[in-house]
């Protein structure tokens, strides 16, 4: 079988890219061909790129659709449009919309976007009744359309308007990990893990530890927390300089230097030792205010996905579909933007720190039945159906 992945990839500095890589390889080990046609190709490169690929090699073409990317939607609408009888298949990592944005702006106000952020967003909320209408012809195109979680379908699926059927849910896949079981709890170590950069409330861990550590005095040595991960430049510098400063900045305001550890840009061959050197990961993430005017993300975390890897509980706010994805004893939500009711839970934990174990178990657990070449199977199955209803 062959198949065509649109998709970022790296060194593209993305969740979506790192996890389509994954997804390649362990499909070729599976046996299905994948080919990336539109691997480096610019935006202004796509439409000649389309017109000039022969599209009949395929049996599916598969797109990442999410991280704020349009080029794979803007794809399979080419596609759509000139090669109707294609099969085309998506995973969608922001349900409930498949991209959130106009492909692009009138003529004219193209330049101010880029030069004004508040047109920007201003023109992405009025011309969203037809950004929504092209997402709909999409998924109504679409054999299958995957989401990693069932919360993420059901929004995706009466957002878009598409059948039961059509939803295929294939949770994020693991990388196998070596069992290493948590050390024992005389300090309660905290993994902050991802991309680095404003709106995934860092700041409210921050404040979570002060006010604990306020109240309690007698816990400061007993609780640390490393912030790990990528600071790609274009997401940590923007309009207000550079955030990583700024939390080098909150970090001394709170009195909190003694507790604060950082590991950037770790490379990939680390990751597992850096989250088994931890006792519990922390997801923070808020929702957008911006997006919130066009629908809600009901994604998951790559983050998350590595926890469940390593056999490392997860401490998330309820955002997204946290709450399916820590509801197998894995760990546990707590309200966005709520420092107070972060603090609480990190006080129960230290005071109960066997609850660390047994998450750590659960997410274990979880992480053998999310192995790659497992969820590798699943996608084989799934394109295998969908070129057999194509007929």
């Amino acid at each position: 079988m062959n198949i065509a992945l649109l998709s970022p990839l790296p060194p593209e500095q993305s969740g979506i890219a790192d996890y389509a890589q994954a997804l390649m390889s362990h499909l070729l080990t599976s046996g299905v061909t994948v080919e990336t046609p539109l691997k480096a190709v610019a935006q202004d490169e796509l439409q000649s790129v389309m017109e000039k690929t022969d599209w009949s090699r395929y049996d599916v073409v598969h797109a990442e659709l999410g991280g704020g990317r349009l080029q794979e939607f803007a794809a399979l609408q080419w596609l759509m449009r000139n090669r109707p009888t294609l099969v085309l298949t998506a995973t969608v990592h922001d349900p409930e919309r498949l991209v959130w944005r106009p492909l692009h702006f009138p003529v004219g106000l193209e330049k101010l976007a880029k030069s004004w952020p508040l047109a920007d967003k201003l023109l992405t909320v009025l011309l969203d009744p037809w950004t929504l209408k092209a997402e709909r012809a999409l998924a109504g195109h679409l054999r299958r359309v995957v989401t990693l979680t069932h919360t993420g379908g059901q929004v995706l699926r009466a957002r878009m308007r598409i059948g039961e059927s059509v939803n295929v849910v294939i949770p994020h896949g693991v990388m196998p990990v070596e069992s290493r079981p948590p050390a024992p709890v005389d300090t309660l170590r905290l993994l902050y893990f991802g991309f680095i950069y404003r709106g995934k409330g860092i700041e409210d861990v921050l404040q979570a530890l002060a006010r604990l550590l306020e109240q309690r005095p007698e816990l400061r040595g007993q609780l640390r927390l490393t912030l790990a991960g990528g600071a790609e430049p274009s997401m940590a510098f923007r309009s207000g300089g550079a955030y990583i400063d700024e939390l080098v900045d909150t970090i001394g305001q709170l009195g909190l230097e003694s507790n604060i550890d950082w590991q950037l840009n770790v490379p990939e061959q680390q990751i597992a030792e850096l989250i088994q050197n931890h006792h519990l990961m922390v997801l923070p993430y808020r929702e957008s205010r911006k997006l919130a005017l066009l629908g809600q993300i009901r994604g998951t975390s790559g983050a998350l996905a590595w926890a469940m890897a390593c056999g490392r509980g997860v401490l998330a706010s309820d955002t997204r579909a946290f709450a399916e994805e820590l509801s197998y004893g894995n760990g546990q939500v707590f309200r966005q933007a709520d420092a107070d009711a972060l603090a609480l839970v990190l006080e129960q934990l230290l005071d109960a720190p066997s609850i660390c174990l047994e998450w750590a178990a659960a997410a274990q657990l979880q992480g053998r039945k999310r192995a790659w070449p497992l969820v590798a199977e699943q996608f084989s199955g799934m394109f295998k159906e969908a070129a057999c209803v194509s007929g």
